[in-house]
């Protein structure tokens, strides 16, 4: 049985280089002038600092998302594991079009609670399946 983990945490890299795409995008205007307004400025200078911010988020709770899957991946595979780590992934890209689109806390709060009992619940199979591999 396959631990079925190496794919959402391929697809969390793939978010990242994506953003760092669109970032770079985003810049264009300012960095190059590809893309200026004939007055000069930017015509995504309102949505480049929340991609640059949602970029940097991913080098945050998920570091404790890819440390939880390594581990997993160390131990016999279960079926909670995968299913929690693309629940991960599917809260990632949820928060990302939030956190990006529309400037609401409450919901990107709520959008991040998904990522959060995901990884606490991949770290919580990490102590369980450590803890009955060590004993048993």
């Amino acid at each position: 049985m396959s631990h079925g983990l190496l794919v959402p945490m391929a697809a969390h890299v793939l978010l990242s280089a994506v953003l760092y795409v669109l970032l770079t995008i985003a810049r264009a205007p300012a960095v190059w002038g590809i893309g200026r307004r004939p007055d000069g400025s930017n015509p995504l200078a309102a949505i480049e600092p929340r991609i640059g911010a949602n970029l940097s988020n991913q080098f945050e709770w998920p570091l404790f998302f890819h440390v939880a899957c390594l581990l997993l991946l160390q131990l016999p595979p279960t079926r909670e594991a995968p299913l929690l780590a693309w629940i991960f992934i599917v809260g990632r890209l949820l928060h990302s079009a939030v956190q990006i689109l529309v400037p609401d806390l409450r919901l990107r709060g709520a959008v991040f609670t998904i990522n959060f009992l995901a990884v606490l619940g991949l770290w919580a199979l990490v102590v369980r399946d450590a803890i009955g591999h060590a004993v048993g």
